[in-house]
């Protein structure tokens, strides 16, 4: 009889944790449990749609891993199916005399990680990518690129559901019960499954709690927040431009992206996000804002990084501080120049000590996966990601 696995999660990651069973498994039914009316409304449909290649990851990690074989996997899929990418490379200028250190790192920890053609530009050579840049040296990265991810999440539903599986959208789990299978209540009705395997995206930590999981992490919303670039000044920025990132900080740093429906974000920030699923600085839940502030974890990580979280709330408010930060990368950017923004929310897992969980972070447990930390790149990663889960549970399936 074959198994009943139940994905819960309509993100990209849950999606292609779907696709990828139905792929390998002959002998399993599956089912998607997400809880907006359609795909990818949270993580997958408010990132820049990045295609990363795994250049900032500590060598050996999960991240790293699933990083490089992702993005070659996403690259097929995306070339197999039509779906609108462009692998254009990008630039990491370093802008101050003690980043230089850090850009030869980063090339080192690239190749470690088995990037190819990565060059380290001096300043007269920064032009030849991008013209309206400037730094004192730039790290060349080819293997970098964008890509629809939104298209990505449309094309997967359209495999899942060609391969004899099944989605239920407006279908939110608020139950989840094991008495020999798993008895799952939504708001549109109640399943039952041999196995589940949750990638609820924002509300994973609050699933596998559902599940019996007493992992101590927690997930705490970052908004992390964007301008774009009036068309007419469009021209300063070719593909992508970051600034080589800080170790003390968690974030990479405000970043120009090309995105490939067109027009160029600045951006994002990283602030405390008061909901969940709070895009504007207005949206606020009670429940999440509470569940935040009384948990250790965060208040440690206040603790652990009290400047970089004022800098950040500063300059959430100041466009003439985000625009500073911007002409650090390309200094003809004027606070004319940028427009209101889109926003995301990361669901990043923070640990009870205040460290943000930097790898992927998997639970295992009887008849059930947890994927309890997704951070970027697990976009480009996702069909990496779903095979790893696959082989996770290789043994569930076989039984």
């Amino acid at each position: 009889m074959p198994k009943r696995v139940a994905v819960i999660g309509g993100g990209i990651v849950g999606l292609a944790t779907a696709y990828q069973l139905l792929r390998r498994q002959s002998a399993v039914q599956v089912l998607v449990l997400e809880k907006e009316s359609g795909p990818g409304r949270h993580q997958t449909g408010h990132n820049s749609g990045v295609l990363h290649c795994g250049l900032y990851y500590k060598p050996g990690s999960a991240r790293a891993r699933l990083a490089v074989q992702g993005i070659r996997q996403m690259v097929a899929f995306c070339q197999e199916h039509d779906i609108r990418h462009e692998v254009c490379g990008k630039l990491v200028v370093a802008t101050e005399p003690e980043e230089l250190p850090r850009l030869h790192a980063l090339a080192e920890r690239g190749r470690a990680n088995g990037l190819e053609g990565l060059r380290l530009l001096g300043p007269e050579e920064i032009p030849e990518y991008e013209p309206h840049a400037a730094g004192l040296a730039a790290l060349r990265v080819p293997q970098e690129g964008i890509v629809d991810y939104p298209g990505v999440a449309d094309v997967l539903v359209q495999e899942i559901t060609q391969r004899g599986g099944e989605i239920r959208f407006s279908s939110e789990v608020i139950s989840l019960q094991q008495k020999g299978s798993w008895r799952i209540q939504t708001h549109s009705g109640d399943y039952e499954a041999d196995f589940i395997i949750n990638c609820a995206g924002l509300h994973s930590d609050r699933v596998s709690r559902m599940g019996g999981s007493r992992d101590g992490a927690k997930i705490v919303p970052f908004r992390g927040e964007y301008y774009t670039i009036r068309p007419e000044r469009q021209f300063l920025v070719r593909n992508l431009i970051y600034p080589v990132p800080d170790p003390k900080f968690p974030f990479l740093g405000v970043h120009f992206t090309r995105m490939i429906r067109g027009g160029v974000e600045a951006g994002p920030n990283a602030v405390l996000a008061f909901a969940r699923e709070g895009y504007r600085k207005t949206d606020v839940s009670v429940r999440d804002t509470i569940e935040t502030l009384t948990y250790r974890g965060f208040r440690n990580f206040l603790l652990r990084y009290p400047s970089m979280c004022w800098h950040e709330f500063r300059r959430s408010w100041s466009k003439h501080l985000f625009c500073q930060s911007l002409q650090r990368l390309v200094p003809e950017i004027r606070m004319e120049d940028l427009l209101p923004g889109g926003s995301g929310v990361r669901a990043q897992a923070l640990a009870p000590s205040g460290e943000l969980i930097q790898d992927f972070h998997f639970v295992r447990l009887p008849n059930a996966l947890h994927v309890l930390n997704a951070p970027s790149p697990a976009a480009t990663a996702s069909l990496a990601i779903a095979d790893e889960v696959v082989n996770m549970a290789q043994d569930a399936f076989a039984a």
